[in-house]
């Protein structure tokens, strides 16, 4: 799924999603072909998210880009879901109780 975001009102902010469902690594040439489809979108941001992970290679190539590449794993993508309630369901909750001072003091 690729995916084209106007950050701003005025669609000055290009932002290029695209999102694999993958069970082996990304390497770096298919973050290459994602970067060559950013400049063919006039994107300078780009967001790649895989269910899987990413090759040493294919981090250290989007360290040395001077356009902005977000590399999301399936890790980071499941805590991001977990923090925002995203395609999530609470399974359990904890309730903590502490000594309220107040009630003891003498009015």
């Amino acid at each position: 799924m690729t995916t084209i975001l106007s950050g701003h009102a005025l669609g000055l902010e290009v932002v290029y999603i695209q999102a694999k469902r993958w069970q082996n690594t990304v390497g770096r040439p298919e973050i290459q072909k994602f970067v060559g489809a950013l400049h063919g979108k006039n994107a300078r941001k780009g967001i790649f998210i895989t269910t899987s992970d990413f090759t040493s290679g294919a981090i250290q190539y989007t360290e040395g880009l001077s356009d902005k590449v977000v590399l999301i794993d399936g890790e980071t993508l499941a805590n991001l879901m977990i923090d925002h309630g995203v395609g999530v369901a609470l399974e359990e909750a904890y309730e903590i109780k502490r000594v309220d001072s107040d009630y003891f003091n003498e009015a």
